[in-house]
């Protein structure tokens, strides 16, 4: 089930502020949980159908990104937005949709009411 951890949520920024009135839907300021001093940079919404997070990772230092998130990383917000037995995916479109409107945010999907096929656990470990 799709979540948003709500104490991280921002509430004061201008154009980013949201409230539990949002409900799945805000952008959300989250402290790393292994590096001190960096943050998660994450924006959540279940509109179109779809549950969504985009991820970036700065430091307190710098408000852009200058890397993109580690398979740990990723796997650390996914658990924080969804509950542990939830499949998620990550797209790679063919050439002819590929936007990059980001260059060091990486994205988590979810279909809503849709069950995500997925090969046999032996395949993909």
């Amino acid at each position: 089930m799709f979540h948003v951890p709500n104490k991280y949520r921002e509430r004061r920024h201008p154009q980013l502020k949201s409230d539990d009135s949002y409900g799945n839907n805000g952008f959300f300021i989250i402290p790393h949980h292994r590096i001190s001093g960096y943050l998660y940079r994450v924006q959540a919404s279940d509109g179109m159908l779809w549950e969504h997070v985009s991820v970036s990772v700065t430091s307190g230092i710098r408000k852009d990104s200058s890397r993109c998130p580690t398979w740990e990383e990723m796997c650390h917000i996914k658990n924080l937005f969804w509950d542990e037995d939830d499949c998620v995916i990550q797209f790679h479109p063919a050439k002819s949709e590929y936007v990059n409107r980001h260059k060091f945010v990486l994205h988590l999907w979810r279909p809503i009411d849709q069950v995500i096929p997925i090969p046999d656990k032996i395949m993909v470990g």
